[in-house]
């Protein structure tokens, strides 16, 4: 059943552990979910460095109860990933989420079809309409499949309304938030998606939250806080270390690899396993480099409270 909540605020992405086995570790879960928390973020979210494309249905649903469970037991938002390659299997993702008590869910268009624009806004339509819940409308062409037009962006605004949020990925961002805004009368309401490092852009630009990755979710908080409150010195000090960050992932392992080592570094989770679907490998040097600039964060995150 719907929440009836709107989406707001800082709702991270969260890592999937996995044990020895290369099964979903529920107990780190668990424990990474409340660390997530403790940030002062606004609630939880599954997407792409979720690893969900690597998941069977059976691990996806598993991983949406624990995560619904966990944030519904603090009074947190939660924002179920649920694209799929067909519209059934994308459904049935919907529906399980709605009856775990979610309060929206996300999707990406499918990866293995070029569909063209009346082909996509069928499947978001089908999506939106399968459910009572929110739909975050992902465009996640700056990994997989072609950028979303502002023109099918727009119609889905205009045929649902408020039932449709909208996480536009494709660049240039800036510029696109703009178009999306202009096009809807200023109503539509989107997510800054780049993890944080086009957020002070994008804040002027309306965004309503960000979908940034969890391992440093205190330091996007901070910089969002910051934002609200109208200190921008602080917000773009907070910014410069984060954007270097976000330049070392330029794919979905690399930001898969990059976060989950992060959370270790900070003792949130004891592995950093991956189901990888290419060849990338955290190298000693980048490594090196993610950890000081973790550390410039965390130093000016402290300061700047």
């Amino acid at each position: 059943m719907a929440s009836g909540r709107e989406l707001s605020g800082v709702l991270p992405v969260i890592q999937t552990p996995f044990d020895v086995g290369g099964r979903i570790d529920e107990t780190a879960l668990t424990a990474e979910l409340e660390w997530v928390l403790d940030q002062g973020v606004s609630g939880l979210t599954t997407g792409m460095v979720s690893e969900v494309l690597v998941l069977d249905d059976r691990e996806r649903r598993r991983l949406t109860e624990v995560v619904v469970g966990v944030a519904r037991g603090r009074g947190a938002l939660s924002v179920i990933s649920c694209g799929a390659e067909t519209i059934e299997s994308a459904v049935a993702h919907v529906r399980h989420a709605q009856q775990c008590g979610a309060d929206a869910v996300m999707a990406i268009a499918p990866v293995t079809e070029d569909l063209d624009d009346e082909a996509t806004f069928r499947y978001f339509a089908q999506i939106v309409e399968s459910t009572a819940l929110g739909v975050v409308v992902q465009d996640a062409s700056g990994y997989v499949g072609r950028s979303l037009s502002i023109e099918t962006l727009a119609r889905l605004h205009d045929a649902y309304g408020r039932r449709v949020y909208f996480k536009p990925e494709a660049p240039p961002i800036g510029q696109r938030l703009t178009m999306l805004r202009d096009a809807t009368l200023g109503e539509a309401r989107a997510f800054e998606g780049t993890g944080g490092a086009a957020l002070t852009d994008s804040f002027r630009r309306g965004v309503v939250g960000t979908m940034p990755g969890a391992e440093v979710c205190w330091a996007i908080q901070g910089m969002w806080s910051a934002l609200q409150a109208g200190d921008w010195s602080l917000a773009y000090d907070i910014n410069g270390p984060l954007s270097l960050l976000i330049n070392l992932q330029t794919t979905i392992d690399s930001f898969v690899a990059i976060e989950k080592h992060i959370l270790v570094r900070q003792g949130v989770i004891g592995s950093a396993r991956a189901r990888p679907t290419s060849d990338y490998a955290l190298d000693d040097e980048t490594r090196d480099e993610v950890d000081r600039l973790v550390d410039r964060l965390r130093a000016i995150v402290v300061s700047g409270k």
